[in-house]
């Protein structure tokens, strides 16, 4: 690849599966997605496009194509705790900012909130918007709130090599309204890079849908569905606004497009989501968290019109960008990411992954391989599982995408190549220890 491509990555947070238009959604929830329909009928929807479990752990597996088991981003964690990506990892911003790539962070990092691991110190040029997650938007207004003991969360922002600071006060009035300023900041950088001839990389991960769903007031009352609604139609919006800004700046041609959500579903009502015809929601092992929307649209190199149900995963996304951005593959440590960029570009017919390991936290909970899912632990429900398997649990998810009858006992034959994938990923966390959680960085 002669030219290197400008990368756009967006990644909503917690778009279940269901939600969209393009994947059976949209009017039928009240909330129209025509944007983002539009997108994926420009390039190639995946129906088999898996993440990790919570926030951190798929933005860290992102971020470093590593499993979080790996890297020690096990779960969201409070202010003030040590919480992210330890500077030893090597983030997607870093390998592309290598190659002479313009790097932006606008949104939601949740990789780390101190020195040294904000998004300005771990490869972007500048970044805009919370370290931390969307809930804390409610602490300022919850009963009994005490600023003594608990921190009070800030929108902030960095430039590399200068301190990251705060800007204002995250509460739910600056939650309604950030989407719209992490999109007019994602629109101006580009508008700077696009009459020079340095490639691009803005990662742009929207608040929307995390709870609390409230859409901004331009939006509110939209739908007549309720704030859920109108926060998906705004989120739609969004998409359509960067999108509209790649086309008039003339850079549709030279950009690779990704949208992608982070995690499945929320489960918590009023805002609660839907994986379709998939079962269970984030924080649990069922397709209904590792199933979520991807689209990637690249003029000339990735065919419209394309659905498949191949499948890819999170940390896919580094080796493939990292390879697109010609920047080599970190070879001091294990990278679980496999390049699909022959995948997405039809030279190869099929992905190149036949199934990963699905860690919650430091349990193994499931693995999937080809068309199958085998269960370690059942939780089909947030908080109500049963605890390990005596006898795992083993599904064929086209036979029976709900994962209601476990047929392992006519199917034991599909435990060793599981189990050797296993294996495999055991012994590799002998040869390099996996991060605690918690630790560190050198001082």
């Amino acid at each position: 690849m002669d030219k290197k491509p400008n990368i756009v990555l967006i990644v909503a947070d917690n778009l279940g599966w269901g939600e969209l238009g393009c994947y059976g959604g949209g009017a039928l929830r009240g909330a129209p997605t025509p944007h983002i329909d539009r997108l994926a009928a420009e390039g190639l929807l995946l129906q088999n496009f898996n993440v990790e479990s919570d926030c951190v752990p798929t933005r860290s597996a992102l971020m470093s194509g590593r499993h979080p088991i790996r890297t020690g981003c096990l779960q969201s964690v409070p202010p003030g705790l040590p919480q992210g990506l330890a500077r030893d990892e090597i983030t997607l911003a870093q390998q592309l900012s290598a190659q002479g790539y313009a790097t932006a962070h606008y949104g939601k990092w949740h990789l780390g909130d101190i020195p040294g691991r904000y998004p300005s110190d771990r490869g972007f040029d500048e970044w805009y918007g919370i370290p931390r997650t969307t809930d804390e938007s409610q602490f300022t207004s919850s009963i009994g709130f005490d600023p003594s003991v608990a921190d009070i969360p800030h929108i902030m922002q960095g430039r590399a090599g200068e301190p990251s600071e705060n800007v204002k006060v995250y509460d739910l009035d600056t939650r309604r309204g950030i989407d719209a300023e992490l999109v007019d900041r994602s629109i101006g950088f580009m508008r700077r890079h696009a009459e020079t001839s340095r490639p691009f990389f803005l990662y742009l991960p929207l608040v929307h849908l995390h709870f609390p769903t409230l859409p901004h007031p331009d939006f509110a009352g939209r739908t007549g569905a309720g704030d859920f609604a109108d926060s998906m139609v705004e989120m739609d919006h969004r998409v359509g606004q960067i999108a509209q800004a790649v086309d008039e700046l003339n850079l549709r041609d030279d950009t690779v497009f990704i949208f992608c959500s982070d995690n499945g579903p929320e489960f918590r009502k009023p805002y609660r989501g839907t994986a379709g015809p998939w079962s269970g929601t984030y924080h649990t092992a069922m397709e209904g968290s590792l199933r979520v929307p991807f689209i990637i649209r690249w003029p000339g190199k990735v065919k419209p019109g394309q659905v498949s149900n191949e499948i890819v995963h999170v940390t896919d996304l580094y080796a493939t960008l990292s390879r697109i951005g010609g920047a080599p593959i970190p070879q001091d440590r294990p990278i679980d990411g496999i390049d699909q960029t022959d995948f997405f570009t039809g030279a190869s017919p099929a992905s190149l992954r036949e199934g990963f390991l699905f860690y919650i936290k430091n349990e193994l909970r499931a693995v999937k391989w080809r068309d199958w899912k085998l269960h370690f632990y059942w939780e089909p429900e947030v908080n109500e599982g049963k605890g390990k398997l005596e006898s795992p649990y083993l599904f064929n998810l086209k036979q029976d995408p709900k994962e209601e009858s476990d047929i392992l006992i006519f199917n034991t034959w599909v435990l060793g190549p599981i189990l050797k994938m296993v294996q495999a990923f055991n012994q590799s966390c002998i040869a390099h220890p996996n991060t605690p959680p918690g630790k560190l960085d050198p001082s």
